[in-house]
């Protein structure tokens, strides 16, 4: 027998979770559509909703502005977008908590004898700060944030994680499950050989998530469930 974390079993085959942060363990989705928003108008843009920011949302994010502009933005119209939208995302983002049920799904996956780690787009001086905010950091044997611009696609900074783990921890990309609210989780996920469970409770609705071929779910502690169970 197994032993037991969030009603799942946990199995040799899911021995490590990567977890994203913004939109998965971090709720920050108010804070993201304000930031978007605010991007928008210094290009004139109307706002956008929630329920089409999930439906459109796609990295890298000059694309996700394609398909709202029609086309893709200049060099100058990204570099201005991108700021305002750092910008307020930093003002709105200091009244956003973790996501519900976090601390005990971090403790049981870890009490149960399993590692975790972070990888994030966000930016590392300003993640590792966070992490510890919240007095999480103990339950991970990394954090790694994004170093230099914003903008690009995960998958390269996924290799790196996941060889610095191997290297450190003996963690092989076979045992590794990603856990994120994106499709980019997935796509990084399979471009290093790991697994991905995706979340719906951040930037995609369902429906722009389950054609990425991993696993969808409404809940992170489902999401765990599902990387202990080993099921694909």
């Amino acid at each position: 027998m197994g032993k037991h974390i969030a009603g799942g079993p946990f199995g040799p085959s899911a021995g490590h979770i990567v977890w994203d942060w913004n939109g998965t363990l971090f709720h920050d989705t108010d804070a993201v559509i304000e930031a978007t928003n605010a991007a928008f108008a210094e290009l004139g843009l109307a706002p956008i909703s929630l329920e089409r920011y999930r439906a459109l949302y796609c990295v890298p994010v000059p694309k996700f502005y394609e398909r709202l502009m029609g086309r893709l933005p200049t060099e100058h119209e990204w570099l201005v977008m991108d700021e305002v939208f750092h910008r307020h995302y930093a003002r709105h983002s200091v009244d956003c908590g973790l996501a519900e049920g976090v601390e005990p799904l971090l403790a049981g996956w870890q009490d149960a004898g399993g590692s975790q780690s972070i990888l994030s787009m966000f930016g590392h001086e300003d993640l590792v700060p966070l992490v510890r905010r919240f007095g999480i950091s103990e339950r991970f044997v990394r954090v790694d944030g994004r170093v230099g611009p914003s903008g690009g696609s995960k998958a390269e900074h996924m290799v790196r994680h996941l060889g610095a783990l191997a290297e450190s921890s003996g963690v092989a990309p076979e045992q590794v499950v990603v856990i994120g609210d994106a499709a980019d989780d997935a796509v990084a996920a399979m471009a290093a050989g790991a697994r991905a469970v995706l979340y719906t409770g951040g930037s995609h609705g369902r429906a722009s998530l389950e054609g990425v071929g991993a696993p969808v779910v409404d809940s992170l502690a489902d999401a765990v469930r599902m990387a202990a169970s080993g099921e694909r």
